[in-house]
């Protein structure tokens, strides 16, 4: 069985054909698809990194952006303890609509959830119409991490997860989480649960000596 030591549980959203689920594979796989198909309800992907010396499962669920689904992935915002907000560099309606997505997350997700905001297709520049300036004074007047990627090339993918993985991590430390809810989209893996124990043991041999 695979020991990690936390499991985190995200959620990426956002408008139709931003790239959501290129860069859920771009992320797993490091593959990319240029024929992908539209996502159908809800797809999931996992992946393992090293976290401040701790390996973190990130498990993740990457949400259909049609209208028509909107009732079936508000489900899977509960328990998720971050989401990617993914636009098109090259699409301004669906920058237009980042307001909604963030709304929404806010509303249907936990209070501590942690927002990502990912400017993806950054490698079509010359086609570009939100400017890197413009997103990030969004991110801030909201909050969030900011980022831009290509799930094309791969520019910033691992970063995205990577980074919000850093934030949560943060927060941890901070005991910014009720890690006893099982809604916060935090699970304690095993790993963690052995580096009590070893703490414990030592704990209690150094109370035993004369």
């Amino acid at each position: 069985m695979s020991s990690y030591s936390y499991l985190f549980k995200y959620i990426i959203i956002g408008d139709s054909a931003v790239g959501k689920s290129c860069l859920l594979l771009q992320f797993t796989d490091r593959r990319f698809k240029n024929d992908h198909d539209l996502t159908i309800g809800v797809e999931f992907g996992a992946r393992t990194v090293s976290i401040n010396d701790k390996t973190i499962k990130l498990q993740m669920w990457d949400t259909a952006g049609q209208e028509s689904f909107r009732s079936i992935t508000r489900s899977y915002y509960r328990g998720a303890v971050a989401a990617l907000l993914v636009y098109d560099i090259t699409n301004r309606d669906s920058f237009v609509s980042l307001s909604r997505w963030i709304s929404e997350a806010r509303a249907h997700g936990n209070k501590d959830i942690t927002l990502i905001l990912v400017g993806n297709k950054n490698d079509l520049e010359e086609q570009r119409v939100i400017s890197t300036e413009e997103a990030q004074s969004f991110a801030d007047q909201n909050n969030l991490l900011f980022i831009e990627t290509s799930a094309k090339t791969g520019n910033n993918v691992d970063a995205a997860y990577i980074n919000t993985a850093k934030a949560i991590m943060s927060k941890i430390e901070n005991a910014e989480y009720d890690l006893s809810n099982e809604h916060c989209g935090i699970k304690i893996g095993n790993a963690s649960f052995k580096e009590s124990l070893q703490r414990k043991s030592m704990a209690d041999k150094a109370e035993c000596k004369c």
